[in-house]
């Protein structure tokens, strides 16, 4: 059995090992590449500062490199006896190397090590989140201008209220996603920042070159204070989370209307058949399961930021091992939330949309409204015609006109579907 590369010559009782490492083992497997990946750019450092020979270099750039594909090829694994990633990374590359091989963790601590392996791995996921919201929100603009034209009710209190529009519906949720793009990028600014050199969270008496590793890791910038950089570990993950839970609520919010709109009361929208699910009693149902699903997991994802902020609401200045548990929480949260942004690209890709849906008498009064403008551009004062139309519905005699003539910016005749668009180019920039 290999000695762990931290072990002070006694090996902690097995159910204390198992309770402690729980999951991480499984969950660090995503963070190897990373972990290969600080580790090129840590020793580039040390050779910089003198810490490592020249000579040496080259052959631990190589070791990693071969460790770095086998991760690639999907072969890496960690071993029973071996606590983390770190470790593993660190062993097999002395294996390889022999004693040069333990020189990499010169200048570093675990927490410092983990810290930068998170902020690589969270920031390339923050990336393919960033992804497929766009890729949402470009179905729903596509969507907006396709059905710009089709009128459909709009509702305050669930009561019919005024003309709305299939384009404002679809357009109201991409506009609706720039906004949480924009939290999305405010986390990701938040995990572009380099912790590597903070060690277990108070520095080094090595003269570490912290500007070098930020630029060959592509940061923008580092945790310039050494116990901030420490610190950043939670206070990131509850930035991604915030992020997350923006979005979801966004995605919940639509599933529902969906939900709604396929229920025969409205009959809105429709799916093919393929792609609703039926009941083991009634031969007629066409259920919208995949939207309640949707439904129900972004309201879980809307929690991952309480149960992140309890889980460190108390902890003391530095590390503590508690830390480890938001991995468990943070990693398939954002697993869940990529899965719901292109299971909703997928179908809408075949929303079936109704035409003439205001046709129906029991829409008459969406178009009181439009009555009384009119009457107030003719030169009717407005609680005037106010008073009439209410009249009118009261006794009986009230007719819809079924026109709706919105031409003001962002409303059903003037969906500003180009403006909202670069408002997403904008913060997409954010994410390269």
């Amino acid at each position: 059995m290999e000695t762990k590369l931290w072990s002070k010559g006694f090996e902690p009782d097995k159910m204390i090992e198992q309770f402690t490492v729980g999951r991480d083992r499984e969950l660090d497997l995503r963070l190897a590449r990373y972990d290969v990946e600080g580790s090129m750019a840590h020793i580039k450092m040390l050779a910089s500062i003198g810490l490592l020979g020249r000579e040496e270099l080259p052959v631990l750039l190589d070791g990693l490199s071969e460790i770095a594909a086998v991760i690639e090829r999907g072969e890496f694994e960690i071993e029973p006896d071996i606590e983390d990633v770190h470790s593993q990374i660190e062993l097999m590359l002395t294996r390889r190397l022999g004693d040069i091989g333990k020189k990499i963790h010169s200048g570093r601590s675990r927490n410092d090590q983990v810290l930068v392996d998170l902020k690589l791995f969270m920031r390339d996921e923050l990336k393919r989140v960033a992804g497929a919201v766009d890729k949402l929100f470009g179905r729903l603009q596509a969507l907006s201008e396709e059905h710009k034209d089709k009128l459909m009710p709009g509702y305050t209190h669930l009561q019919v209220a005024m003309p709305s529009s299939f384009g404002l519906w679809f357009g109201a949720y991409a506009e609706a996603l720039t906004d949480d793009m924009q939290m999305l990028a405010a986390a990701y600014r938040i995990t572009n920042q380099n912790p590597l050199g903070s060690a277990a969270g108070y520095g080094s008496s090595f003269p570490l070159d912290r500007m070098m590793t930020t630029q060959l890791l592509g940061f923008d910038a580092p945790h310039y204070n050494v116990v901030a950089a420490q610190m950043s570990r939670g206070k990131t993950e509850r930035a991604v989370a915030a992020a997350i839970g923006a979005i979801a609520s966004t995605l919940g919010h639509m599933a529902m209307d969906v939900c709604m709109w396929m229920c025969q009361n409205f009959s809105f929208v429709s799916f093919p058949d393929e792609l609703t699910t039926g009941s083991s009693i009634m031969p007629h149902k066409k259920n919208p399961d995949v939207f309640e699903i949707m439904r129900g997991k972004c309201n879980r994802l809307q929690s991952v930021p309480n149960e992140l902020a309890l889980l460190t609401a108390n902890l003391p200045l530095g590390y503590n091992r508690d830390l480890q548990l938001m991995k468990d929480i943070l990693f398939p949260a954002i697993d869940e939330m990529t899965d719901c942004l292109e299971m909703a690209d997928f179908m809408l890709a075949h929303i079936i949309v109704k035409d003439n849906i205001t046709d129906d008498a029991r829409y008459d009064y969406l178009f009181t409204v439009e009555e009384v403008n009119r009457l107030v551009l003719s030169g009717v004062p407005f609680r005037e015609a106010y008073r009439k139309v209410g009249e009118e519905v009261q006794n009986g005699t009230y007719r819809p006109v079924r026109e709706v003539h919105h031409t003001h910016l962002g409303s059903a005749g003037n969906l500003a579907t180009a403006e909202i668009a670069a408002k997403m180019a904008e913060v997409m920039k954010t994410f390269g």
